[in-house]
């Protein structure tokens, strides 16, 4: 069986192929390259001695001391100084180190998301647009607009209510009649 990987490509997969993390088909492939290059196998050899060497070694836990002492050493001691800074700390110094966080730049994005949005909605479509005498003007004619036709409704309402008046006058007017001249038709036959 012939291998397609490179010796690069053995080196990428040795550490999963020796925590048995590959695939059945990777696996084949490993051990087709493996059986071939000496170079390879005498790697994958010492790093099999070394992870049994590991595997052999006792687990010690780190005192709980030591934990805080590094973190204090780290964070408030004399080798805070080895420690590079954040970027966005060492470009603009503590003072603006709360306005880069993630949260406040999505809140500001969220507000201008926000503020694009009433503004389009508003029908600001230009920077010219947020003039304020074009601001006044625009809400001059939407007001001068809902009110030609709250106008137009009202006359529209008054017009239907019109018609439906002299509509029931001129329905009652038709039953009197009918009345009248089945009452004579009546008075007729008797």
């Amino acid at each position: 069986m012939n291998s397609r990987l490179s010796c690069a490509d053995v080196e990428i997969l040795l550490a999963d192929y020796l925590d048995q993390m590959l695939l059945d088909a990777d696996v084949a492939e490993v051990k087709a390259h493996l059986a071939t290059c000496t170079g390879c196998a005498e790697l994958a050899a010492d790093a099999a001695a070394a992870m049994a060497l590991m595997d052999r070694a006792a687990a010690v836990e780190p005192p709980p001391e030591l934990i805080n002492r590094i973190l204090f050493e780290v964070t408030s001691g004399p080798s805070r100084e080895v420690v590079k800074a954040p970027l966005t700390q060492r470009l603009f110094g503590k003072w603006l180190q709360p306005i880069v966080q993630p949260r406040f730049a999505m809140g500001m994005a969220m507000t201008m998301l926000s503020f694009g949005m009433l503004l389009r909605m508003s029908g600001v479509r230009e920077w010219t647009d947020l003039n304020p005498v074009n601001l006044y003007a625009s809400a001059e004619d939407h007001v001068t607009r809902m009110w030609d036709r709250g106008v137009k409704h009202y006359q529209s309402l008054k017009l239907v209510y019109e018609i439906q008046s002299r509509y029931q006058e001129w329905a009652a007017e038709q039953d009197r009649a009918r009345e009248r001249a089945n009452g004579d038709k009546g008075d007729q036959k008797q």
